[in-house]
This record gives C-alpha cells, structure tokens and sequence, in this order.
C-alpha cells in the first residue's frame, strides 16, 4: 500500500468492513501460536494435530470460495470441501513453498470448483465471466484475511477501536462513552491506530516479497 493518512484511510474501512459480511473471514480461527510455514512443517511429520489445526485456519476459506465464489449449492460445496484437504493431505509434498499453503489451496479449490462446474453439475450462462468473478471474489477474500491478520496482530485498543468504528459502524460519541474517551479524541486515536494497521501490512508485503 502506497502513501501515507488520506489514501490509506480511504482504502482500508473499506477492507475492514468486507471482512465483516464474509462469513469465511469471521471466526477464521487464525492462531498467532504458528505461523503458515511452521504449521505446513509440522503436518509434513504427519503430527495429526498439526492437520486438525491446518484444517480448522482454512476451511472456511476453502468453503467461502466453493460458496461465495463460484456459488455452488451446498453439496456440491461439501463435496469440493472434502477433495480440496484430501488432496492436500496426498499432495502437500509438492507445495515447494511452506508459506504459500493459502494460495496452493486456493488455486485447488478454484480447480476443482471449475470441474464441478463444467461437470454439468450446474447449469452456467458464461463460464468465462463466471469464473472471472469468482477469481475477484477470491482477491478480494484475500485482501480481507490480510487485513484480519494485521489487525490481530495490534494491539488491543486498536483494535477495538477500528472494530467499532468500521465493523460495528459506531459513532464517535458511542465508542467515547464505551471506552471512557473524549468523543473529541476519538478521531485521532482511529488515525493512529490505522497507520499502525499500514505498517504492519507493509511489513508483512514485505516478508512476503523477500520469501
């Protein structure tokens, strides 16, 4: 993400708020304790719990993608559901890169979403524009979980305070009388908290770049 105060703050609500109506997003489960790559590590020594703990940070991803991006009824969104970890319990040693288990399952679940599609399960009027929307669909899921994963890592009132403001849509004057804040400060104190939620967005692009 590119500048500083106005952009930023024009780009991101947006984003927070997304992540709100994205059922995936909310109670993703996301755990501090490991990162992507250390969890990948641990299911490569086939530790069971290693493999609970991967399926329970991913699957409502996996699952948004089957429901929200390619709007497979609910079967067939269980049955993608199923193939997309069984196959990544056979072929995780083909994942070169520890840290791109997200977008491998991604592209998985798009894959196989595609064949259920064109398996004549469902009747499509454009298959192209179908799955264009359904890979912006899934930029967007994306954009969304980065912006999760940097609010968790902030610090507590930043993040009650972006929550409130952008999740919850609470006034200035609310969130003063809940957090015991001058209605007046509230302004800055989200300013402040935002450009702490940049920098570590940044850092974390460039983690991922440098990888």
């Amino acid at each position: 993400m590119d500048g500083l105060a106005q952009p930023f703050l024009g780009a991101v609500p947006s984003l927070i708020v997304s992540y709100g109506p994205v059922d995936a997003v909310q109670a993703m489960g996301l755990r501090v304790e490991l990162t992507d790559a250390q969890l990948v590590a641990r299911c490569r020594t086939g530790d069971p719990d290693a493999w609970r703990e991967l399926v329970d940070r991913f699957s409502r991803y996996v699952y948004a993608i089957a429901v929200q991006g390619f709007k497979l009824p609910e079967h067939d969104a269980e049955d993608v559901f199923q193939e997309v970890f069984a196959r990544a319990y056979e072929h995780l040693h083909k994942l070169r890169d520890d840290e791109a288990i997200r977008p491998w399952l991604a592209q998985l679940t798009r894959r196989l979403c595609i064949d259920r599609l064109r398996a004549g399960s469902i009747e499509q009027l454009d298959d192209d524009v179908e799955i264009a929307d359904a890979d912006d669909m899934i930029a967007r899921l994306d954009e969304s979980l980065a912006v999760h994963e940097a609010l968790s890592a902030l610090p507590d009132n930043c993040q009650e305070i972006l929550d409130r403001f952008f999740a919850r849509d609470e006034s200035y004057h609310t969130i003063g009388d809940a957090l015991e804040l001058p209605s007046g400060t509230i302004a800055s104190r989200i300013s402040r908290c935002l450009t702490k939620l940049r920098v570590e967005m940044e850092g974390r692009n460039l983690g991922a770049s440098a990888s």
